[in-house]
């Protein structure tokens, strides 16, 4: 049996390379506490961050490299977190040492002054009170919508637990680097980030809420997005942590809630309306999703999950209604098949409703603006404060 020294387990490390910068492990000094014992060896891996996206591939990979050494019969690789910027903080202990004052649900959370990504003109959040409703569907194709009409788009999936835009895009590749940093992918004219292109196959997502929040602020401000005309953020559905970080950390333009005509779709719906307005982000409106089916045989109209209730809701939240979205066969197989139906088949009608739905957002988003610059100068020439 061939003596095991540390520069072996070293120079098998320098094999593993560290995805997002493309360096190897040694060189990056992230090899800690090599440790040799006959056959066995352990060593650990000191990673920068704990919502580093790729720690269980590095740590398999380093695994992997060391138990081709000859000789090695057990391997056990360790991790350790040094993040200087302290992810995981100490409010659980607090919490527990003192007494929190009472929480006042009714008084809203107002926004940090931050904005991760400054080069995109304009960042709508796609919202649903509720799963199920299309939504993912609704941005992918918002998201080409605005693309063909020639602007510079992006589309960052922030549901980290079910992301479903690499399906739908027809995307299957890996995130690699550029300008030292997260390098988005690119198809029909859409940039795109999404935890789908890091994670492996059917791995599943098991995070707490801070991990999720420092995804997504890493997806906004560590991603060499380029200059952006829109930035189509396709929410997760609800109320939790990935919107309050959203909202927290960019200066979004307007939020687009997608609900479908049922009553308990709409129920929830108006949750995120109100979720929204509480912290001080503009409705764009309301998009009513499978609003109706069209038999490709008769021809006939039915409404098979009712009608008419994004249009009441609309109204009576005083938001826009921008548009219908029919029930098509045709739009699940293009997701399906990762074809987005405005791709597939740019002159069916759900493909005209989403180009519709497309000009009524941007109309939306000039009529916000062109209020915000008459109250500006009324500011100024009145100096109200």
């Amino acid at each position: 049996m061939s003596s095991i020294t540390e520069k072996d387990v070293l120079a098998a490390l320098t094999q593993v390379q560290e995805p997002q910068s493309g360096k190897d492990l040694v060189s990056l000094n992230m090899v800690k506490n090599v440790e040799i014992d006959g056959p066995r060896v352990s060593f650990t891996v000191e990673f920068k961050s704990a919502s580093y996206p790729f720690k269980e591939k590095v740590l398999a990979n380093a695994k992997a490299a060391v138990m081709t050494i000859s000789g090695v019969g057990i391997v056990t690789v360790n991790s350790k977190i040094n993040d200087p910027l302290k992810v995981i903080s100490s409010q659980p202990a607090q919490t527990m040492s003192a007494p929190q004052p009472a929480m006042r649900p009714q008084q809203p959370v107002q926004p940090q002054k931050q904005n991760l990504i400054p080069s995109a003109k304009n960042t709508i959040a796609v919202a649903s009170g509720k799963g199920g409703v299309g939504k993912t569907t609704v941005s992918v194709n918002l998201a080409v919508s605005l693309a063909q009409s020639g602007a510079a788009v992006g589309l960052l999936d922030s549901d980290i637990y079910g992301p479903n835009v690499p399906i739908m895009m027809g995307v299957n590749q890996k995130l690699g680097t550029r300008n030292n940093k997260i390098a988005p992918l690119e198809r029909y004219g859409v940039h795109m980030v999404s935890v789908g292109f890091i994670s492996e196959g059917d791995t599943a997502i098991i995070w707490r809420g801070p991990m999720v929040g420092k995804m997504i602020q890493q997806f906004l401000g560590e991603v060499d997005w380029g200059a952006l005309d829109y930035l189509v953020i396709d929410m997760p559905p609800g109320t939790g942590d990935a919107q309050l970080t959203v909202t927290q950390t960019v200066p979004l333009t307007g939020a687009i809630i997608v609900t479908t005509p049922q009553d308990v779709a709409l129920a929830d719906a108006k949750k995120g309306i109100n979720m929204f307005r509480k912290v001080e982000v503009p409705i764009l409106g309301l998009v009513e999703n499978m609003s109706y089916f069209i038999c490709p045989h008769c021809n006939k109209r039915h409404e098979i999950f009712d009608h008419g209730g994004g249009k009441k809701a609309s109204k009576k939240f005083k938001v826009p209604f921008l548009g219908e979205i029919p029930l098509e066969t045709k739009v699940r197989i293009g997701g399906d098949q990762g074809t987005p139906i405005v791709i597939s088949e740019p002159e069916a009608s759900v493909s005209v409703a989403f180009k519709n739905l497309a000009n009524s957002v941007m109309k939306q988003i000039d009529i916000l603006k062109a209020k915000e610059t008459d109250q500006g100068l009324l500011k100024r020439v009145f100096k109200i404060s």
